[in-house]
């Protein structure tokens, strides 16, 4: 099975380009599927166009009565798809706006397929890029990048702030049931929750890797929900919680990691 999951906010102009694009790809793929889709308190037509999708494609809804965030949407999602899959199932992760193109997504299914844990669609490997973005805001997404490679470094990754991503079922399944609602911590920093999933997933021996994406914010269609001084705010915390004081994270989480480890190979 693969779950496709859309945190949603006011996405009304966004779902019928989506929608279409994501119908025509997984019905090439071949294999059953299910879109989980939270709606973080929209206030426009987005309810009524999820129930008009939902004849054509086997979409559940997870709604918030408001707005909440991306960290707590998020949460939701994962946390149910861990509670409705199975070994062997893959999770795949996008934004609403139309700027992750589902046509990427048998390219992700790929590198699952070679024994990655993790995979991330990259705009800065080889072959990939992003249209729309210039400026400001493209220095701005460069140096944060570069900070989360700095103080994060993962093997395998050059892509940190990009939310498409390919998940193993049984892994993302680990990570929930060691760290529960602590999976996703600091749901009230903006879009940090999209770093802290990798970190979390790096802390229990997760492999990673990326495939090339052009990320197309020329085709977004709703307006942006970042707040970027929310989000440095919640990059410095991390920074803080995981490295400092002794170990931080780093050192606590490995710990209960081997502990949690050892129960479940007794069991």
């Amino acid at each position: 099975m693969i779950f496709i999951l859309l945190p949603a906010y006011n996405e009304e102009k966004s779902f019928p380009p989506l929608m279409e694009k994501l119908k025509h790809v997984l019905e090439q793929i071949g294999k059953d599927f299910k879109i989980l889709v939270c709606n973080d308190g929209s206030t426009d037509r987005t309810s009524e166009m999820l129930k008009e999708y939902s004849i054509k494609l086997p979409i559940e809804v997870i709604e918030h009565s408001i707005n909440r965030g991306l960290g707590e949407s998020s949460r939701d999602l994962f946390e149910r798809v861990v509670e409705i899959g199975k070994e062997g199932d893959v999770i795949i992760r996008m934004d609403c706006d139309d700027t992750h193109e589902p046509k990427y997504i048998p390219d992700i299914l790929a590198k699952l397929e070679k024994g990655y844990d993790v995979v991330v669609a990259s705009r800065f490997k080889k072959g990939g890029g992003q249209m729309g973005v210039y400026g400001y805001r493209a220095l701005i997404s460069r140096a944060a990048n570069l900070f989360m490679k700095l103080f994060f470094p993962i093997q395998g990754l050059r892509e940190y702030s990009c939310g498409y991503r390919g998940y193993q079922f049984t892994k993302l399944k680990e990570a929930i049931d060691l760290f529960g609602n602590n999976f996703i911590q600091l749901k009230g920093l903006g879009f940090t929750c999209t770093l802290e999933k990798l970190v979390k997933l790096k802390l229990i021996g997760a492999r990673f890797g990326e495939i090339p994406f052009l990320h197309r914010y020329d085709q977004k269609q709703s307006d942006s929900k970042m707040v970027s001084s929310v989000t440095t705010l919640g990059y410095l915390v991390m920074t803080l919680l995981y490295h400092w004081p002794w170990g931080g994270w780093k050192k606590a989480i490995r710990n209960n990691h081997k502990t949690w480890k050892s129960s479940n190979d007794i069991c």
